[in-house]
């Protein structure tokens, strides 16, 4: 019998003026950018530039999944991550509301 992949999120935070582009994955999206909201890891990158505003998010059946597409966008050109955004946030819009019911 093969192993159940739990689902994954790839996100992507931003500060409030949207100079420094943070990418991560989960496998609970809304847990995951509440640590980033309070700073829980206070040395990290996301914390030491105030990473705090989700304005990208995509979920994954597995996290495997959502772990490569981390890396394909962690390994994309600045450009390309703009409008990976623009794409689907064009306001760029906090999201952090639109995920409490995941």
């Amino acid at each position: 019998m093969a192993a159940i992949s739990k689902p994954g999120c790839v996100y992507i935070l931003t500060n409030k003026v949207h100079t420094v582009l943070y990418t991560g994955v989960t496998s609970n999206l809304r847990s995951r950018i509440w640590q980033h909201r309070e700073h829980w890891f206070p040395g990290s990158f996301s914390a030491r530039y105030n990473c705090t505003k989700l304005v990208y998010y995509r979920f994954f059946d597995g996290i495997v999944a959502a772990i490569a597409e981390e890396k394909r966008i962690k390994g994309g050109s600045r450009a390309d991550k703009l409008a990976l955004i623009n794409n689907f946030n064009s306001e760029w819009n906090d999201l952090w509301e639109a995920i409490q019911d995941f």
